[in-house]
């Protein structure tokens, strides 16, 4: 069973509202006066970082990518639990552990350990609380908005290959070390139709926000921001390899963001297509996805 058709099978199992469908990344519960944003990413060796690649890295990264997932929905992060499977590098985990946490101003609240056989996996868990209501989500784009995205899309691909190559012309912080849209997210939320961050690639992701607001995004690639440095022919790969974990998001036409973005096509009726690039529907590999 593939990725898509596992989430399919669980959303039978998920049918409170807090799960928001298992659409969305996070769940959403209310509780008082608050709203309570949860998250959960797993990171595995070889999927996710490379084989022998610093732990330190890695725990910063498995606490990015989750805050990542409360940024698109304009949360203030609360605190992590931590699942960790023990079988080497823990020194130099613990040191990322410490500076991510101190980076981010998060708390860890607590998890668990087990001694692992295999590959390493680790998962965390990131508790926030929303900053205005309604939450964002990725259905909320609607036809003739614009369509943004936060900061640069291709440095991890970049730095990822710098790294896998050995090769010191290149930063490799975008891949090894990202940031999450913290600030930026909560600047957004109260103004955004639709928001989601760039995990498995703009093309796939812009094509899951069209689809849960039942829209067609409609994508210029000669806008997308790509490192300066891209060659011209790879374009489309930055477009579709991951890891960038900026913000996606729309605006009504007109709209300016509150932080820095770039606008990089529009939302119109839905058509035959979720998603369309330079006006054709895309070919080829839209993103990264867990197969079988």
């Amino acid at each position: 069973m593939d990725e898509a058709a596992f989430i399919a099978a669980l959303r039978a199992l998920a049918p409170d509202p807090a799960a928001r469908g298992l659409d969305d990344d996070v769940a959403v519960i209310a509780l008082g006066g608050e709203h309570l944003i949860l998250t959960h990413d797993m990171m595995v060796e070889g999927v996710h970082w490379l084989p022998g690649q610093d732990p330190a890295d890695v725990a910063w990264k498995l606490v990015a990518t989750n805050l990542s997932d409360l940024a698109a929905k304009g949360a203030q992060p609360l605190g992590v639990l931590l699942g960790y499977g023990l079988g080497g590098g823990e020194e130099r985990f613990l040191v990322g552990l410490g500076e991510a946490l101190l980076a981010f101003a998060v708390p860890l609240l607590g998890g668990d350990t087990v001694r692992r056989a295999g590959a390493a996996a680790h998962g965390l868990t990131a508790l926030g609380r929303a900053t205005c209501l309604p939450v964002p989500t990725r259905g909320g784009a609607r036809p003739g908005d614009a369509l943004w995205v936060t900061g640069m899309l291709g440095d991890a691909m970049l730095g990822f290959e710098a790294l896998r190559d050995a090769r010191s012309d290149r930063d490799t912080t975008r891949f090894a070390r990202p940031v999450p849209r913290l600030a930026e997210g909560q600047a957004l939320a109260p103004l955004v139709g639709a928001m989601m961050d760039v995990s498995d690639g703009l093309l796939l992701d812009a094509t899951r926000m069209a689809l849960a607001s039942g829209v067609t995004l409609a994508i210029d690639s000669a806008a997308c921001p790509v490192p300066a440095d891209l060659p011209a022919t790879r374009r489309r790969d930055a477009l579709a390899w991951g890891d960038d974990y900026e913000l996606l998001f729309t605006l009504p036409a007109g709209q300016a963001p509150p932080c820095p973005a770039t606008c990089i096509g529009h939302a119109q009726p839905a058509g035959a297509a979720p998603l369309l690039l330079d006006g054709a529907g895309p070919q080829g590999r839209l993103g990264y996805q867990h197969q079988q």
